[in-house]
């Protein structure tokens, strides 16, 4: 049985790209990897909307975020996080560890941060020195109005702006400079069809200034004062993940030759289709403010997920993400980031319908594929 994977990171490899990471390894420290990577920088900035560096980091999008929030702040500086998921979480988290000084707003899990809000908390915080920001939560499948908030945050304060890219870059519209973003992150195993292991990240010139004035904090692999040194250079301060980067390369070719704007596009089609297929087989959609990137939707009532997910993911081939913290169990998500088109989503649709029908589940057989199928005609 082919195996179809929908979860929001990883998420599919093309063929080209797995191929190009086949070929034979280089060293990094000579021209001919150090063209690769000058080509990655300007294709990066192509895909952030930028003039400014976007650094190249071996690890996780969590470096990356770990990687800003140490570079910018220092113990004591006051920084405001959203909390609406798990990863507007984790910001908390990092401040907490890295200044001791978080100023947490919680929203309600499927909603998103309005900017009359953000303009409330800092007019509450005069003295924050940051506002960390989330643009799709993938736990929760929720996008928020970047730009919105960044316009907002930017006539209230001169806080940095840290933006979560990680599953909005590439699925959502996204304007580094134009917006006003200092810092906005990404991971290579989301939109940029990549395997783990390479965050992205996009630093302004006002955030390059405040790095690269600080004295040395207790950083060293994840310093972006390094980063962005050896970013100027064509270079990593550090032994990188040469097959990645070779493989970005043709990931980063693939969107160009697409097109940025028709990249978004294409990602709004998908998760239209997607939650129209979901909604006409019964199925409740969570989030009020749905990302692009991913589609959580609510399990039918009795349904058990265990038995659920085994069905689809063993008898279908198809994997899904499952709800997280006090949503485990109850919602499943659905993505449809990075490398998808038309024909997946109405491959997805169908392994539901087929699960649905081996649980017993009333709905009329093909609704959802049919509902798919409208969507896109009407396109």
């Amino acid at each position: 049985m082919k195996k179809r994977l929908f979860t929001p990171g990883p998420t599919p490899v093309p063929e080209n790209v797995m191929l190009s990471m086949a070929a034979p390894i280089i060293h990094h420290r000579n021209p001919e990897f150090m063209e690769i990577l000058q080509q990655v920088h300007e294709d990066l900035q192509y895909l952030f909307r930028t003039t400014q560096p976007v650094v190249v980091m071996t690890c996780s999008g969590t470096g990356g975020m770990e990687s800003a929030i140490s570079s910018l702040f220092g113990p004591g500086d006051k920084v405001i996080t959203i909390n609406g998921g798990k990863f507007g979480e984790r910001w908390g988290e990092l401040v907490r560890t890295f200044t001791g000084n978080c100023i947490e707003e919680k929203v309600e899990w499927g909603t998103a941060i309005q900017p009359e809000r953000i303009a409330e908390l800092l007019g509450e915080h005069p003295d924050a020195r940051g506002v960390c920001l989330t643009h799709s939560e993938t736990s929760t499948g929720t996008a928020s109005d970047i730009k919105a908030l960044c316009a907002a945050i930017r006539e209230a304060s001169d806080a940095l702006i840290l933006v979560d890219g990680i599953t909005a870059i590439g699925a959502h519209e996204f304007h580094f400079d134009d917006w006003g973003a200092d810092i906005c992150i990404t991971g290579s195993q989301k939109g940029l069809m990549m395997p783990p292991g390479l965050a992205l990240i996009a630093v302004s010139e006002r955030a390059q200034d405040i790095v690269n004035s600080r004295h040395e904090r207790p950083q060293f692999y994840l310093s972006l004062k390094k980063a962005l040194k050896s970013h100027a250079g064509n270079d990593t301060p550090f032994t990188p993940a040469v097959t990645l980067i070779i493989g970005l390369a043709e990931a980063l070719r693939m969107l160009r030759e697409e097109g940025i704007e028709n990249v978004w596009s294409r990602h709004a089609r998908l998760a239209s289709a997607c939650r129209q297929g979901c909604e006409a087989l019964g199925m409740r959609l969570f989030s009020s403010s749905p990302s692009f990137a991913v589609t959580p939707v609510w399990l039918p009532e009795g349904v058990d997920w265990k038995a659920f997910n085994k069905i689809l993911k063993v008898g279908n081939g198809i994997t899904v993400a499952a709800g997280q913290d006090d949503f485990a169990g109850r919602i499943f998500r659905i993505s449809h980031l990075g490398y998808y088109d038309e024909l997946d989503m109405l491959s997805v649709i169908g392994a539901l319908e087929f699960t649905l029908s081996d649980m017993g589940v009333p709905f009329e057989i093909g609704s959802g594929v049919a509902a798919v199928q409208r969507a896109f005609l009407a396109d």
